[in-house]
């Protein structure tokens, strides 16, 4: 019997090409060698475009939350008051986080589905003093929200004199990313989202503003100390033992980016697949949960399509189609499922997965043109490929 592997459409992990994969297989060695030295100045070097800084990329050996810990515990101490914009289940682990440690937190919280805006920010802040943080998603992986980040890091540089920090996690890799024209102070990201990396490396870029406040901080984390990780980056090294196959992997992932024609090319890939993708279920009377105007180009968030179980709509792609797709969180479990196009994703994956979801569809008996999501999301292809 042959066995078929699964068309994997999370929003993490996410498939790993198969030069990162080979990149991954070489010969280890001493992560405090002269030959570590050059694979990590170099590599954290080829990460810079993709953060839009000239700061250092710090890499930690770690999961994304990790990091995002690591960027509360660093810049703020008990007591202190930070605001967390929360607009889904990602932006509540940040909530976590900081009441973890003891900070004063202001919330300012909107309905999953919805992004954060300039104006509701600016209001929010407004009547708060001596705000020392605030912390944003960047793209809501529980709803498919992109928030507008710059927009907001420009509300809090003019309200207040926080620190801008940032949750990249699930988009940075496939979406416009300009920490330093931004004003962004802290800026995190994870290996196995659009880096296209297995799961346990994350990326932090601080700006100098943010090592000013780290500095003054009394922070009470050993493993998560990033003075001591800028103190070991200086000589091309971590403090602690590094994920030295991932980081290998990481600058093979660098050069597939430059490969594409850079990382706005690969950009460009990402808004393509997300239209793509919205287009087609919009084609077979299926809704987005977000609207248009935010939309994340790593992740689409869709309603349960009319009069269908989802889960076993989703159970039945996975088992007899083969392609897998994640389904809700928190209180959308059932009502939403997540179509990942992160990373190793391209407009072919697109079609070949709108594809089989039709074909579940019409198991389900569910009314639809047959080919109508097919159609449409070529037709977004087709147009993109005109404009080339």
């Amino acid at each position: 019997m042959i066995v078929y592997e699964n068309i994997l459409r999370h929003p993490g992990p996410t498939p790993i090409p198969k030069k990162v994969q080979l990149a991954m297989n070489q010969d280890i060695f001493s992560h405090r060698s002269q030959e570590f030295v050059e694979l990590y100045r170099e590599t954290t070097e080829l990460v810079k475009p993709i953060f839009g800084t000239t700061q250092e990329i710090l890499l930690l050996p770690s999961g994304g939350t990790a990091a995002l810990e690591a960027a509360a515990v660093n810049t703020v101490a008990a007591g202190e008051e930070v605001v967390v914009i929360t607009v889904g289940a990602f932006g509540d682990y940040f909530v976590s986080i900081c009441e973890q440690y003891g900070f004063h937190v202001h919330k300012l919280a909107k309905e999953w589905g919805q992004a954060c805006t300039a104006e509701e920010l600016r209001e929010f802040l407004q009547p708060l003093n001596n705000i020392k943080a605030v912390f944003v998603t960047y793209n809501e992986t529980s709803t498919g929200i992109l928030n507008p980040v710059a927009e907001l890091a420009q509300v809090i540089r003019q309200e207040t004199d926080a620190l801008v920090i940032v949750d990249g996690v699930s988009c940075i890799g496939g979406a416009p990313a300009e920490m330093d024209a931004w004003g962004i102070d802290i800026l995190v990201t994870g290996s196995q989202k659009a880096m296209m990396l297995p799961p346990g490396l994350s990326l932090v870029s601080v700006s100098e503003r943010a090592w000013k406040v780290i500095e003054e901080n009394q922070t009470p984390s050993y493993y998560l100390n990033l003075l001591s990780y800028r103190s070991w980056a200086e000589k091309g090294m971590t403090p602690n033992t590094p994920a030295i196959t991932l980081i290998y992997g990481l600058h093979e992932v660098c050069k597939l980016i430059e490969q594409e024609g850079g990382f706005a090319q690969t950009v460009a890939r990402h808004a393509l697949m997300k239209d793509m993708v919205r287009s087609a279920m919009k084609a077979l009377n299926i809704e987005p949960l977000t609207e248009d105007q935010y939309a994340s180009p790593t992740i689409t968030a869709i309603k349960t399509p009319q009069g269908i179980d989802l889960g076993e709509f989703l159970t039945r792609l996975k088992q007899h189609y083969h392609v897998d797709f994640a389904g809700g969180l928190g209180h959308l479990q059932g009502q939403i499922f997540r179509f990942g196009h992160m990373g190793y994703c391209f407009p072919s994956d697109i079609l070949q997965a709108v594809s089989l979801m039709e074909a579940a569809l019409k198991d389900f008996s569910y009314d639809f043109e047959p080919g109508a999501g097919v159609v449409a999301a070529q037709q977004v292809f087709l147009a993109a490929q005109q404009k080339a």
